[in-house]
């Protein structure tokens, strides 16, 4: 990965040049992308997604340009500095959300308990299911918004590429993965610091769902002779096994922090390009479940909640199965009408 002032010379220019030809083509491509679409017979697509960038490029060149704003004013320094950095956060993520509503056909239908909130403000450790475009944001924007948490996040260097996750995660508490990993001590430190309206996201696979991936995992898991994991992992069909270093390392650094599964579905089919152009407008909701776990109810023990890690993790996978077969019952809310994590 380059330094950060090779990446944004280099990419912060080149996204306000795209958003503004993206701007300044616009009205001669709309008509011709509407065209084609109604005689393809393809429901838009091409509308939609040329939307979708032109709102994309605004929104991501308006978040730089605010960051920018901010660290003239306070160069960055302050407490104060940090929430505004969020709000920026908040407002990013919540215009692609409804963008993608609008455009894109999002639905999300989400199930939950809140049985276990506890009284007061608790600190969170967020594991969820990484699958399809977009997940990550969809839970930072409910984390932000409707939860009112702070979120930190646990991401893959090469997400520094995009200029506002470069430059507004890198002055807020959030952990970049290089590839080889090694960040273990790095999410022990950011748990530790974790307060009581902070929220730790951390996809515990390691990276999107795929069936190869999957497979590699679990032969991974036989190489290293942990062929208990590997037997589990072979059993769900839906999920990676996941990879309990940082997790289990979030979880002894912040013993007094509950624990939060998500598994989600709807997303996973839009592996590519090619995925998107065809899905798009998404016809099918997209569904989440979590649960909530107190921090008394999580396991003593490394090897405890290892094991206790795999069986939730197979809940994760006996949940999207469900989906896939048409049996997920249980009674859904709109998340709008949230449960407070």
């Amino acid at each position: 990965m380059a330094p950060p002032l090779v990446r944004r010379a280099v990419c912060v220019p080149l996204l306000f040049v795209l958003t503004l030809l993206v701007v300044v083509l616009f009205p001669v491509v709309w008509p011709v992308a509407t065209l084609m679409s109604r005689l393809g017979g393809e429901r838009n697509r091409a509308v939609r997604l040329l939307w979708f960038a032109l709102a994309w490029g605004v929104l991501e060149s308006s978040a730089v340009l605010a960051c920018g704003w901010l660290w003239c004013r306070s160069l960055g320094r302050t407490e104060r500095s940090k929430d505004r950095h969020y709000e920026i956060i908040r407002r990013y993520v919540a215009g692609l959300h409804r963008v993608a509503q609008r455009r894109l056909g999002l639905r999300l239908d989400v199930s939950g308990s809140s049985s276990a909130e506890p009284e007061g403000d608790r600190p969170l450790i967020v594991l969820s299911r990484h699958a399809g475009p977009g997940d990550a944001l969809l839970l930072v924007h409910h984390l932000l918004t409707d939860y009112r948490r702070e979120p930190r996040v646990v991401m893959k260097a090469l997400l520094q590429l995009d200029p506002c996750i470069d430059i507004a995660a890198n002055r807020l508490p959030n952990v970049f993965v290089a590839p080889g990993g090694g960040i273990t001590e790095q999410i022990e430190q950011l748990a530790g610091t974790l307060g009581p309206r902070d929220a730790l996201l951390i996809f515990p696979e390691g990276g999107n769902f795929t069936p190869a991936r999957r497979r590699r995992a679990i032969r991974r898991l036989v190489r290293m002779r942990r062929h208990r994991e590997a037997a589990r992992a072979a059993r769900m069909t839906h999920v990676m096994p996941p990879r309990p270093g940082g997790a289990l390392a979030a979880i002894a650094a912040a013993p007094n922090a509950d624990v939060v599964f998500v598994a989600h579905s709807g997303l996973e089919e839009m592996d590519s390009v090619g995925d998107v152009w065809r899905l798009v407008p998404l016809t099918d909701v997209v569904r989440a479940h979590w649960w909530r776990i107190p921090a008394e109810d999580v396991p003593v023990g490394r090897e405890a909640r290892l094991d206790w890690l795999y069986a939730q993790w197979e809940q994760v996978d006996a949940w999207i199965g469900a989906q896939h077969t048409g049996t997920g019952g249980g009674q859904r809310r709109g998340l709008e009408t949230g449960e407070c994590f």
